[in-house]
């Protein structure tokens, strides 16, 4: 077997290694389908090239000759079909016809057309003759690729990053098709050595079929990577870094041979091939830096994200470093972070834990394995975990024992056994400024591999994106609610106006009219209370909308929460028996909180009503009063509960029932107002900086919760969220 045999022989293997790999990934797959005519035309081109190579015989050569252009005629068509898929630009219409002008030019080398025979180059090699299917394919060869090209540089500049490095490797691949197809043309037509030179051509397209197939199974691999997580273990991925190794060093032994002919024998030739091997793989063991398990390797800058070794999912962490800063949603965050830890980095279990607004309680928020929200009142601001990220600079805290260093202190072993049963390797903090908000309990890895320091680097950095994400929504959340309020009271404060100026005449002239009129007057005695009546339900309204719009100063003084509680209940006595609804208040502590007693009086009035309202007759209302933990930046909080076992609310109208104007009673009177009760109540323990919640269930009650915080702090406007570190 002559060297320069080995080239197309080595170009077939691989293509058709990596054709069968990426069709296995998915097979139903239309970019996979197509990527498979790809590989087998690239691998029937460089097949029959090493068979031409080899024969000595016309008649073999021409066979040969004949069955690698069927692969030839395939290879831009099927290229150009790929890039488009993977650009992602619509198909054209008229594809179809262009696989048929293929298809046709595929029936001449049937019928003996497309190549006139074959000629033999000295002591070398045959090579094809053109005929006149070729001259049309060589035309054709011009449009398509060229028509590619221009597809996807005109494509490049509209997308993402990560389609752009998908798109980047398709031009790569078009690019060294084209120079060293052309190369591989010359014979075909005549030219034995290189234009203006005397330098004899050398078949380096088969060559360079290797790289090209790599680099568009690379694109393939990518495109999938996105939308499903193919990932390899460590031990694939070394052995691609050494395949690839050695396929650049058979490549220079290869074009050494063709420039010194003679100097090397079979011997020589795959002894080095050996000697490069084992030196790779002695290197890599030794020497790991060397092939990328360091931070600032020589492989980390040249597979980085820019070009693409994506085999690992160290790579994907880093894109999504990248992408998180565009999140603006909660939800969609934390579901993608649940598919990188999940699909990606495979850990057995993970938790995500996160101080919950509503109940000022740390809750765990997502989690794997799946499971309710659990709310863990024994992990407080002052637990020892959060106590250890606030006192000394660690980024994170270890589980195992394997991880542990020597010395571990009293603090560090308390907070092990409060995240005990949660059974994490690692445990880091979600900060907003200097005080955490939230933690990340991370498992063990399903492959049961050990983390390294390079996986704590890339999740410290993570979490610490994270944080700023997380934040900057939760701030924007509350910019939202200050907005809707501000534009409900804009147009409360209109509304109210125009009925006013309508209204005021319409009183005056019934209460003239009352003192006048003579109570045998044709009724007139029974409307007229009427109307007046109902001309203060009017009013009554309009007080609440002017409430509602107006922007009050809060006037805040230390005040007796439990005795408020107590005059909320004599002043709903009357209601209380007109209902036959009683209210169970058990024996509150001393509890003095700083606030607006009128406003939190008038809150808690409001949503005591209500319940009185949804009770049936001979129920109980229950008023809780309690203290919560110590929360977020060190601050009390207490909460009222009115609890009612009244008929409950649908899961549609309770998300709504805090929205101005919006009423689940049929019709309104003096008692029951216009739907503008709960939106006020909500405004009111907003000033304090309070939350309101609403917890119902059809048939089994509601409960109506009021967290207002102890001492008072003056609402400032949310701060601007610096920009998040580049990954």
């Amino acid at each position: 077997m002559k060297f320069y045999e080995l080239i197309p022989l080595t170009a077939a293997v691989t293509n058709l290694a990596l054709t069968i790999f990426v069709l296995t990934r998915d097979l139903r797959s239309t970019l996979n389908r197509v990527y498979l005519l790809w590989g087998l035309s690239i691998t029937v081109w460089n097949l029959g090239t090493f068979f031409m190579f080899s024969v000595d015989e016309e008649a073999s050569a021409r066979f040969w000759s004949a069955f690698l252009h069927y692969g030839v005629i395939f290879l831009p068509i099927s290229l150009f079909h790929l890039s488009i898929l993977i650009a992602q630009v619509k198909l054209p219409r008229w594809l179809p016809l262009l696989y048929g002008w293929f298809g046709l030019l595929a029936l001449t080398n049937v019928l003996g057309f497309f190549t006139s025979g074959v000629r033999y180059l000295g002591d070398a090699y045959f090579y094809s003759v053109a005929g006149p299917g070729f001259w049309a394919f060589m035309v054709s060869y011009v449009v398509v690729t060229t028509a590619t090209v221009v597809i996807l540089y005109q494509k490049l500049g509209t997308l993402q990053r990560l389609h752009r490095a998908r798109v980047k490797a398709l031009l790569w691949a078009n690019g060294i098709l084209i120079a060293f197809g052309w190369n591989d043309i010359l014979p075909i037509v005549r030219f034995d050595t290189y234009p203006f030179t005397k330098v004899a051509i050398f078949p380096f397209g088969s060559a360079a079929a290797i790289f090209y197939g790599i680099i568009v199974g690379y694109s393939v691999l990518q495109h999938h990577l996105l939308d499903i997580h193919v990932t390899l273990g460590k031990a694939a991925a070394h052995t691609v870094r050494l395949l690839f190794l050695f396929l650049i060093g058979l490549l220079l032994l290869l074009l050494l041979n063709v420039f010194k002919r003679g100097e090397f024998t079979p011997f020589t030739f795959f002894g080095s091939l050996g000697v490069l091997l084992v030196s790779a793989l002695v290197a890599s063991i030794f020497f790991p830096r060397l092939f990328g398990k360091g931070d600032d390797s020589l492989e980390q800058r040249i597979l980085s994200d820019r070009y693409g070794d994506r085999f690992e999912y160290h790579d994907k962490v880093r894109s999504f470093l990248q992408e998180v800063q565009f999140y603006n949603n909660a939800d969609l965050l934390l579901n993608d972070l649940d598919a990188l830890f999940v699909k990606t980095i495979r850990v057995r279990n993970y938790q995500i834990i996160l101080l919950d607004e509503s109940t000022h309680v740390l809750t765990v928020f997502r989690g794997h394995p799946k499971s309710p929200q659990t709310q863990l009142p024994e992990l407080r601001a002052d637990s020892p975990i959060f106590q250890i990220f606030q006192n000394t600079t660690a980024t994170h805290l270890a589980f195992n024992l394997a991880y542990i260093m020597p010395g571990e202190t009293e603090m560090e072993r308390e907070a092990r056994q409060l995240l005990k049963r949660f059974e994490p390797e690692f445990c880091f903090p979600f900060f907003s400024g200097d005080e955490p908000f939230g933690l990340l309990l991370i498992g063990e890895k399903s492959s049961g591999t050990p983390y390294t320091p390079n996986d704590l680097s890339l999740l410290t950095r993570l979490v610490k994106n994270l944080s700023l994400i997380l934040n900057q929504i939760r701030l924007k959340k509350q910019v939202l609610l200050a907005e809707e309020l501000e534009l409900l009271g804009r147009m409360s404060r209109g509304m109210a106006h125009d009925l006013n100026n309508l209204l005021t005449p319409v009183s005056t002239f019934l209460q003239m009219t009352s003192a006048e009129v003579n109570g045998n007057t044709d009724g007139a005695n029974e409307l007229i209370p009427t109307c007046l009546r109902n001309v203060g339900t009017i009013q009554a309204y309009v007080k609440d909308a002017l409430f509602f719009s107006q922007n009050h100063t809060v006037q805040i003084a230390s005040a007796p929460l439990d005795q408020l509680i107590h005059k909320v209940v004599d002043l709903a006595e009357p209601k209380l028996k007109r209902r036959q609804v009683r209210a169970d208040l058990p024996v509150y502590p001393p509890t003095a909180i700083e606030m607006d007693s009128v406003l939190v009086q008038r809150c808690l009035g409001n949503i005591l009503s209500n319940a009185i309202d949804a009770s049936p007759t001979g129920a109980t209302v229950r008023i809780e009063l309690q203290r919560l933990g110590t929360t977020e930046a060190g601050r009390e909080w207490v909460r009222v509960s009115i609890i009612d076992h009244g008929e409950g609310i649908s899961r549609e109208n309770l998300q709504r029932l805090t929205s101005a104007y919006f009423t689940t009673k049929d019709s309104g009177d003096e008692h029951r107002g216009f739907g503008l009760g709960l939106a006020i109540c909500r405004k009111i323990v907003h000033q304090h900086g309070g939350n309101l919640n609403i917890a119902s269930e059809e048939k089994k009650g509601t409960t109506v919760t009021v967290d207002l915080p102890v001492r008072f702090v003056t609402a400032t406007p949310p701060q601007a969220i610096p920009k998040e570190e580049e990954a």
